[in-house]
């Protein structure tokens, strides 16, 4: 009797998508609307977030948002975000990707980019070296940054609010969020293979039709044909 000495087909990874942008661009609102879309084509995809998604990160979200490490400074920040991150990415997506499984988060690095380094002003290299530590390989296969003026994402964050307090960074000024769109809009012209802009003031349902025929584009079609050849 032989033995079958076949290596075992290897999983192949998933991929990372991530959604930027500024406060009130309705990133939580696409990130749904993506893995519905996703898992009605029978694709495995979770949705997480930053900070957060794994329970000490969560822990650290709170006390960011609470605005209890600002006094400490912009490098503070950044030092702490990346704990966070390095725990999610362990914790949740990176097994995640090694199962094959898509993975929908909403903000990842490139809010760290904006947020403490270009408008906290961390020197670069020192938000660099925090990535390579922090993310290593495991960097977005896609970002998706939905732009939307300053003014309008505000009064959309404080609609969502309510009556609760804004958080650490909702609570900046006009001046800070325009900044910040611009931060975004920067990252997207430097790395424009990995990164897409959306006119974000569109309806959601337009917003996520466009969103979806460029992940289709890039993966769900080029998936589909490997494994026919496979």
């Amino acid at each position: 009797m032989t033995k079958d000495h076949t290596s075992p087909v290897p999983q192949p990874r998933g991929r990372f998508i991530t959604f930027e942008g500024g406060e009130g661009a309705g990133k939580s609102t696409q990130v749904t609307l993506l893995l519905d879309r996703l898992r009605k084509r029978g694709i495995e995809a979770i949705a997480t977030r930053e900070p957060g998604g794994s329970p000490h990160a969560e822990e650290l979200r709170n006390i960011l948002l609470s605005g209890l490490v600002a006094p400490l400074g912009a490098e503070a920040e950044a030092l702490v975000f990346s704990a966070a991150r390095i725990d999610h990415l362990d914790q949740k997506i990176k097994p995640a990707l090694k199962a094959g499984m898509f993975v929908v988060c909403d903000r990842f690095a490139d809010s760290t980019r904006a947020y403490q380094g270009t408008l906290g002003k961390v020197d670069p290299a020192f938000i660099h070296a925090l990535e390579a530590v922090a993310v290593g390989d495991t960097r977005p296969d896609l970002t998706i940054i939905l732009d939307v003026p300053a003014e309008i994402g505000l009064q959309r964050a404080s609609l969502r609010r309510a009556d609760a307090n804004a958080d650490r960074f909702e609570g900046e000024n006009l001046a800070f969020h325009q900044g910040l769109r611009q931060a975004f809009l920067d990252i997207a012209k430097q790395e424009p293979q990995r990164c897409i802009v959306i006119d974000a003031t569109l309806p959601a349902e337009k917003i996520s039709e466009l969103i979806w025929a460029d992940v289709e584009r890039r993966f769900v079609t080029v998936d589909s044909q490997m494994k026919a050849r496979s």
